[in-house]
């Protein structure tokens, strides 16, 4: 049975982190464009970069958020394919981790 409280602690830490990145990511997508021609291609660039980073960043927040709502419903620890309980050393390495060991490799191979 998982630490419930040191996950929820660890979790919400991590939330913080990623929605701070986040606003780091939209106030660096909000500057105006540079004047210079080139500089502006070069903006254009990292912008797409900095676009395709944001969304990694929201899907690390939509997954610490199930994993915070799978803790208020008591179904934390349980994965949510087969049932079966995750391996505490699993959820120690990924607190958000919503598949049990092997659905999660039966999935990557899908």
């Amino acid at each position: 049975m998982p630490d419930l409280i040191a996950a929820k602690d660890r979790l919400q830490a991590t939330l913080a982190e990623l929605e701070a990145r986040l606003t780091n990511i939209s106030r660096d997508l909000s500057e105006p464009p540079s004047p210079d021609w080139e500089e502006l291609a070069v903006e254009k660039e990292d912008d797409e970069a900095l676009e395709h980073q944001a969304g990694l960043v929201q899907r690390e927040i939509a997954s610490v958020q199930r994993a915070l709502a799978r803790i208020e419903d008591r179904t934390y620890g349980t994965c949510v394919r087969c049932g079966e309980e995750i391996a505490s050393e699993r959820l120690e390495a990924r607190p958000e981790a919503a598949l049990c060991i092997f659905c999660a490799r039966s999935e990557e191979r899908d």
